[in-house]
């Protein structure tokens, strides 16, 4: 039973302040867990497959999937064999997106949780929201770190009109950059507003469907993970 559902919890709470604990209830440190949201169609379900092929040799991943009324990203992920079926489940949120992952996260919080119950010590959870607005955050009582996907064909004056997902996103990925030629897309002034707009918060251009695109993704999990394994439990 999930009875803290807050982006803040108080002093004293199992979650701790500010945020889940990273320890197991028996004991040793939980995943790492990463939440992937933006808007509809920008390759959120893309980075993920990405990520999962690029990680999943040397790590212990799991991937927790959103849509509203169907399990469509998780079927995906699952004729594309990312990685076996018993680590790939879909959370039905039954409305917008942001609700499940921000509002009440305790679908997802079980979904997670029985993922580390049945696999054992996982080193990542992937948590992708369905497609959602630029308003879309992930409750820190979810997820340890955000990563916000964005694309080209989108517009290039997004990074510019900023909301939190752009703003404040731990990553923001500026996806399908082999579009920008078609779409007349300026990534130049994408990277320049991105940066503009972040305060130093790291921003990657790339197609995460060519080979290595999602290299810089994948570098930037690992080394979340590697501060996250030596911090406290």
């Amino acid at each position: 039973m999930h009875l803290h559902h807050d982006d803040t919890f108080p002093e004293g709470s199992p979650h701790g302040p500010g945020g889940s604990s990273p320890g197991r209830p028996g004991g040793g440190r939980r995943a790492l867990r990463v939440g992937l949201g933006g808007p509809v169609g920008s390759g959120k379900t893309a980075t993920v497959a990405a990520l999962c092929r690029a990680l999943r040799e040397h790590l212990s991943i799991a991937v927790v999937t959103n849509d509203i009324y169907t399990r469509e990203d998780a079927e995906f992920l699952l004729r594309e064999a990312v990685l076996p079926a018993e680590r790939i489940t879909a959370v039905q949120t039954g409305a917008c997106p942001h609700t499940a992952i921000r509002d009440d996260i305790s679908a997802n919080l079980e979904a997670v949780e029985d993922l580390e119950e049945h696999l054992g010590p996982l080193d990542v959870i992937l948590i992708e929201s369905g497609g959602d607005n630029l308003t879309a955050t992930f409750s820190k009582g979810l997820v340890d770190a955000q990563i916000f996907v964005i694309d080209v064909a989108g517009g290039d004056d997004i990074p510019r009109k900023g909301g939190p997902g752009v703003t404040t996103s731990d990553l923001l990925v500026i996806n399908k950059t082999d579009l920008a030629p078609h779409v007349g897309a300026d990534l130049t002034a994408m990277a320049r507003d991105a940066e503009a707009q972040r305060g130093g918060l790291p921003t990657v251009l790339t197609a995460v469907k060519s080979a290595g695109g999602v290299t810089p993704v994948a570098e930037w999990v690992r080394a979340r993970l590697a501060a996250w394994t030596a911090g406290p439990a």
